[in-house]
């Protein structure tokens, strides 16, 4: 199962983010995929194809959207040709209008991550998982929290998240 478009980055990038978003959920939406994983993969796609039309543009070059259903794992990539121009995730400034993509990549992925090449182009990815996580909730079931919610640790017990190593020629980053 597989999705493909070229998009055109223009100075318009929020309605290429909102195409790329309607076009991933029209193509979604023919498949049976588990509850969530449709607006979930949909604000991710638009995340990733604002960053591409923003950052990724190059005047006359594309961008290409691909979606890649597999049993376990759908895998949203946005490749462009500037591999030059690496995403970063940092905190923004509270006064700042934008700079809170990758934050929200991060939060919503299971894994995500940037490939260079072949040169000038990158591609940046972000994975879900379509199978539910063991202590994960089946939808409409009375819960008393979920992602999200407050740990019932004390805060000073918790654990810092650390990253697996990244490879050198690929940036991935993981919630695992």
């Amino acid at each position: 199962r597989h999705f493909s478009a070229l998009l055109s980055p223009t100075p318009r990038g929020a309605r290429l983010a909102r195409l790329a978003r309607l076009l991933a959920t029209e193509w979604l939406r023919t498949w049976d995929l588990p509850y969530g994983i449709t607006e979930t993969a949909a604000h991710l796609v638009a995340e990733l194809a604002a960053n591409a039309a923003t950052h990724g543009r190059v005047t006359g070059r594309d961008f290409r959207l691909a979606l890649l259903a597999h049993a376990k794992t759908l895998r949203i990539e946005v490749t462009d040709t500037r591999g030059d121009n690496l995403p970063r995730l940092q905190p923004p400034s509270p006064e700042t209008e934008s700079g809170r993509g990758l934050l929200l990549v991060e939060s919503l992925a299971n894994r995500w991550g940037v490939e260079l090449g072949p040169v000038p182009r990158k591609t940046v990815w972000a994975e879900l998982d379509l199978t539910p996580a063991p202590h994960s909730p089946e939808p409409g079931a009375v819960c008393s929290g979920g992602p999200g919610a407050l740990s019932k640790q004390p805060l000073d017990r918790k654990k810092p998240h650390q990253a697996p190593p990244v490879p050198p020629t690929a940036h991935a980053h993981s919630r695992e």
